[in-house]
């Protein structure tokens, strides 16, 4: 888009307001937390306001260059922050169900997995990836919003693509996956070790994020279907109690709400493939599923109620 852009500000903020669903999109697939890409995405607005308009050619390319660039800087800091986390880390999950705000024009790099995989990426290679693989942006384009030439750029894609490639990914029906979801909560609420077993794929893992905040749950990433299944019977008296569970959307995907007095209190995530359950993502800290509780909250809340 070339030409004028008118500098009023309501003329400013009718721009950016047909931008932010894709802007908060960007943002949070690159940093995995919803709270950090609202705060991407509100600098970009202050940025937007306070810049001289009447020079932008592309104001829409501005945007997203202005978020994409924010949030590189926010993971670079992020890094040293989770360096102190106690236990697994894992992304804020959102709830898709009827939540627009990501402005997903594709699914890729949304679920809780692959997100959690992007973490192993440089900044600029998951950014490179979210803006190529989610939005469909040409290389060129990534390429000035980067700052790298396009065959680097190429190159950065190639390569997060080929870290992510070897994992697994879910390749089972909405209705296999719900089933083998339900068989694996009724043999995990009893501590049923061989049925466990039989649910699960030969290396499955289990992470629970709850940054030190529960004492019933491993503080390490657990691998292998024997030693997850053992680990979750030995916190099943325990961990179940008083816990009631339903199916919720988690990034696009079907997962597990686990409530306990009415009160959600952690969100299950599952990578499913024919050779059973490949992964499961347990998030339990209660900043991260503040948001999710907050929209669920919201939606339940009566018209005209505050």
């Amino acid at each position: 888009m070339t030409g004028e852009v008118d500098t009023t500000l309501d003329d400013a903020a009718a721009v950016f307001a047909s931008a932010r669903r894709r802007l908060f999109g960007i943002a949070y697939r690159m940093l995995g937390s919803s709270a950090e890409a609202e705060d991407v995405v509100q600098e970009t607005w202050v940025r937007w306001q306070t810049t001289d308009r009447s020079v932008v050619l592309n104001p829409q390319a501005f945007l997203t260059t202005a978020t994409t660039r924010l949030a590189i800087n926010v993971l670079q800091s992020a890094r040293s922050r989770r360096e102190t986390y106690i236990g697994p880390w894992l992304p804020e999950p959102v709830d898709t169900s009827e939540d627009p705000t990501l402005g997903a024009e594709r699914a890729e790099a949304l679920d809780v997995a692959v997100l959690a995989l992007l973490e192993r990426l440089t900044p600029t290679e998951r950014a490179a990836y979210v803006l190529r693989e989610a939005f469909d942006y040409e290389y060129p384009e990534i390429a000035r919003i980067v700052g790298v030439s396009p065959t680097a750029t190429r190159q950065l894609v190639s390569r997060a693509r080929k870290h992510l490639a070897s994992e697994p990914r879910n390749t089972v029906s909405t209705a296999e996956r719900r089933a083998l979801l339900e068989a694996f909560l009724a043999a995990a609420r009893v501590g049923d070790i061989e049925r466990l077993e039989q649910l699960f794929a030969e290396n499955v893992t289990t992470r629970a994020d709850s940054n030190g905040r529960s004492k019933h749950v491993a503080r390490v990433t657990v691998t292998g279907r024997s030693k997850v299944a053992r680990v979750l019977s030995s916190f099943a008296e325990i961990f179940w109690a008083g816990v009631t569970t339903r199916p919720i959307e988690v990034n696009g995907e079907e997962g597990m709400a686990m409530e306990r007095d009415g009160e959600l209190i952690g969100v299950l995530a599952v990578t499913v493939s024919s050779a059973g359950l490949h992964e499961l993502m347990w998030q339990l800290n209660p900043e991260k599923i503040a948001p999710f509780r907050r929209a669920r909250a919201g939606r339940a809340a009566p018209e005209g109620s505050n």
